[in-house]
């Protein structure tokens, strides 16, 4: 496969290994536009889009303390030729948005004429030291970094003075490597002490604990709030088949137990994550009535048979489409658990309802061909699809709607927290994905499905995982090369600005890019 048109297309070969109308109220029916409260956004992620910084030193800028960052500096991984890293250090190439956040969050408001922005909090940013035996607000609050926690105050006031509405995603991949040794647990995890989402009853305290503090710290500023980012993402590309497309810590191959076991972690997690933020948000930042809502982001795709008309086919489309997007929905909003992938669940009482918006993820989608039977041992006995028969197709908006449609049956609001296309050539590639896609969520919300807002990925060019900066996904173009990291607008803007602005998709537009009116 050439360099990848979707983000994370590596899932799709993990998954082989893997079991101009007028905008009305929400709630009011929209036979075309978005309503008034339509959250238009862009998204990033604090490690992918902090660091960088033109003239911030790199103690002021950098952030040492993750695995991430462990993971893309260290020798033992960056020589390594099967964990495909770029080679490059998000300190120096980043776009600096920790030193840059106010020219960003202008562009948003006044270029793209957004009303929200998607963010991240970085655990290791804020804890660079174990929190284990610390308990409580002000002990936490002791041990720190307060130089941190002035700078996320900053850009959320900064956002505020835009009349930006943040959704703050709590835990988006990255770990304090005081929590998880990446690098050690590649090389050993037999030897490995710090191991992160398999040390299930340490990660899930000390997380809870943590979004129960920034809960309560941020609280004042954010009402919108995600528990985890992709949480299958780590999975298949940390336990089960790191690839060129995504490498994530600690990069194991076909470490199936592990898989499960950090699969559950992170279920449990999020629900403990959701009880600490309920409880710590207790002020109605934005005067909706409603102190916090929190919900989790979620990676998800179609998965079609590759002939329609051979029943192994269809069987392992199915199969495949529930492993990957309901197994881990249906625990955190239903408390329905499917411990071994295998289709039978069980409650959980303490899982149920912990959800209260659901923000999806959508690159495209797959089809597969069925075997009749799994073909790797170990995996779940649902998983029926030929690994070499994989087939990914990109730009499916109707393939959104679909996805759409799976997160309302959870009975819960959803929102598309991350959409997008690298277009390094600015050939025009975003701005029909942003028209097209778009265009699907308005016929989404007429179909009378609760969709709440769009946030485009990525604001600006940002450091890839383990791509670095190669992969080019952002609104606006940085060259890592220039030290002052100048935003350059690509053909999107002006897409994203003419619907954002008209809350349609425009007519001109739909008849460029043949959207059915």
């Amino acid at each position: 496969m050439n360099e990848p048109r979707i983000k994370y297309l590596g899932f799709a070969a993990a998954l082989a290994l893997f079991a101009c109308g007028e905008a009305k109220q929400q709630g009011e029916k929209v036979t075309r536009g978005f309503p008034s409260t339509f959250l238009f956004g862009a998204a990033t992620a604090g490690f992918q889009v902090d660091m960088g910084c033109p003239t911030l030193s790199p103690a002021e800028c950098a952030d040492p303390n993750s695995d991430w960052y462990e993971w893309t500096t260290s020798p033992t991984i960056r020589s390594a030729p099967d964990m495909f890293l770029s080679g490059e250090s998000p300190a120096v190439v980043g776009p600096g948005h920790w030193e840059l956040f106010e020219n960003d969050f202008d562009l948003l408001k006044n270029d793209l004429k957004g009303n929200a922005y998607r963010m991240s909090l970085e655990w290791s940013r804020i804890f660079p030291r174990a929190t284990d035996g610390v308990e409580g607000y002000d002990a936490l609050k002791a041990i720190a970094n307060g130089a941190a926690i002035a700078r996320y105050h900053q850009m959320f006031a900064a956002l505020k003075a835009r009349d930006l509405k943040p959704l703050v995603t709590i835990h988006h991949y990255t770990l304090p490597t005081w929590i998880h040794d990446g690098v050690g647990c590649h090389v050993s995890l037999r030897d490995c002490t710090r191991r992160g989402w398999l040390d299930r009853e340490r990660i899930v305290r000390e997380i809870a604990k943590y979004a129960g503090f920034v809960a309560r710290e941020f609280g004042g500023e954010v009402d919108l709030w995600a528990t985890l980012n992709e949480p299958f993402a780590v999975i298949l590309a940390g336990f089960i088949q790191p690839s060129k497309d995504r490498t994530n810590p600690p990069g194991l191959f076909l470490h199936l137990t592990e898989a499960k076991a950090a699969f559950w972690a992170m279920v449990e997690a999020h629900a403990r994550m959701v009880d600490a933020v309920r409880a710590n948000d207790v002020v109605d930042a934005d005067g909706d009535g409603r102190a916090a809502r929190i919900g989790v982001v979620y990676a998800m795709s179609p998965v079609r048979p590759l002939a329609a008309d051979k029943p192994a086919d269809v069987s392992a489309a199915k199969n495949l489409f529930y492993l990957y997007n309901e197994v881990f929905l249906n625990a955190v909003a239903k408390g329905e658990v499917d411990a071994d992938w295998n289709g039978r669940r069980v409650k959980r009482a303490d899982l149920d309802g912990r959800l209260d918006w659901l923000g999806i993820n959508y690159y495209g989608g797959t089809a597969v061909e069925g075997l009749g039977t799994s073909p790797v041992p170990g995996m779940s006995p649902l998983f029926t699809a030929n690994p070499f028969s994989i087939r990914v197709f990109e730009e499916n908006p109707e393939g959104l709607v679909e996805v759409i449609r799976v997160g309302a049956a959870l009975g819960v609001p959803v929102m598309i927290t991350e959409n997008g296309i690298p277009d390094p050539n600015d050939d025009g590639t975003g701005p029909r994905t942003i028209a097209t896609h778009l265009a699907a969520v308005e016929r989404a919300i007429a179909e009378g499905l609760p969709v709440e807002g769009y946030f485009y990925w990525s604001l600006m060019d940002n450091f890839e995982w383990n791509h670095g900066m190669s992969m080019k996904f952002g609104l606006y173009a940085i060259n890592p090369a220039d030290p002052t990291k100048r935003r350059v607008a690509r053909k999107g803007v002006a897409t994203f600005r003419d619907i954002a602005a008209l809350r349609d998709v425009p007519d001109a537009m739909r008849a460029q890019y043949g959207i059915a009116r």
